[in-house]
């Protein structure tokens, strides 16, 4: 399967001049913000090779990013670690949906929202397709800006905090980033809300008492 404009083409039937495709990535790392991004491609100008940012290569992703920010208007939204606990990692993550729409030059007529959950409160009529990344080249695209941007954060971020492999693993689970909390602590940029970080802190706290 490879994302074509069958959504694009209904919204677009129904009278929405509009359409944009909104996507998410990090809600499963253990540090870091969640990242959306919206993007309203241009009919005439749709790069080649959009496809899920997950089955792309990183050279690949990075040269689509680069063609989507120079045809297509883009919106990308960073939700921090502060507000996913204080929230929970869905909402946050609806949040820098809602966020990202709001932030497009235009306001959209329709957005084609990745995933099965509708983000209560974009500021526009939306629809949801699961696995949508694989569906609409709106949403693909969306995909691809909303992970580089977020990758390139979390190298910037492992510079500041070496040892985790965060330039690498992007703050997700693996084995060296939980050596890493267990060996190292728990940085700023850990979300305190999952399980992995709250049962370290736990630990410490139980130690220090």
């Amino acid at each position: 399967m490879k994302p074509d404009l069958t959504f694009e083409t209904l919204g677009w039937k129904s009278g929405a001049r509009i359409v944009a495709g909104v996507d998410e990535v990090g809600r499963g790392p253990l540090a870091g913000p969640v990242t959306a991004a919206a993007v309203v491609l241009d009919r005439d100008a749709i790069p080649e090779g959009l496809n899920d940012s997950k089955k792309l290569s990183f050279a690949r992703r990075a040269a689509l990013a680069e063609a989507i920010h120079a045809t297509a208007q883009v919106a990308i939204v960073h939700v921090s670690v502060k507000e996913i606990d204080a929230l929970n990692i869905l909402r946050a993550s609806h949040l820098a949906m809602e966020r990202a729409l709001a932030q497009l030059p235009v306001l959209p007529d329709l957005a084609l929202i990745d995933g099965n959950r509708m983000p209560a409160e974009i500021p526009c009529p939306g629809q949801t397709i699961v696995k949508g990344d694989a569906k609409s080249l709106s949403i693909a695209a969306a995909s691809i800006v909303a992970k580089v941007a977020r990758d390139r954060l979390m190298v910037d971020l492992a510079q500041q905090h070496p040892g985790y492999g965060w330039e690498s693993n992007a703050g997700y689970p693996t084995a060296v980033h939980k050596k890493a909390l267990r060996d190292l602590g728990v940085t700023p940029h850990h979300r305190r809300s999952f399980a992995p970080v709250r049962n370290i802190l736990y630990q410490e706290n139980s130690t220090s008492l």
